[in-house]
């Protein structure tokens, strides 16, 4: 699994998938590949199969946030990015290194997902 490490002042420390908002008039798969090339500079990935959604509450400069997620999982070559923030903090890890992780993940719980791969989308809901 391929995650990036945030250290956000307002939400704290949390490991997740690349991703971000969707711009208006974007379906969330045309988000996925946009974000990919964003963030990681792969442009031959595909979403795959949407995995789970949920949402959660957090505050960004100060101002109350409620973000819906669309988690999807895809697959190709194991790689380094060549992300927009080359600064940012990234790793491979394996299933067991993810359920060992010792800190948040974004989902909660998706080292549980990914490890009994749900026959469809799990929506996990709002999550405080």
């Amino acid at each position: 699994m391929f995650l990036f490490r945030e250290n956000n002042i307002e939400v704290g420390i949390h490991w997740l998938p690349p991703g971000g908002g969707i711009d208006p008039g974007e379906s969330p798969e045309e988000c996925v590949r946009r974000e990919l090339r964003e963030e990681t500079g792969w442009t031959d990935l595909e979403p795959q199969r949407l995995l789970c959604t949920w949402e959660h509450d957090f505050t960004h400069q100060g101002i109350p946030v409620r973000q819906y997620e669309h988690i999807y999982v895809t697959s190709g070559p194991r790689r380094d990015p060549v992300p927009e923030y080359p600064e940012a903090h990234w790793r491979w890890l394996s299933q067991n290194a993810l359920a060992a992780l010792g800190e948040p993940l974004w989902p909660p719980r998706l080292d549980e997902l990914l490890a009994r791969t749900p026959a469809g989308p799990v929506h996990l809901g709002l999550i405080a």
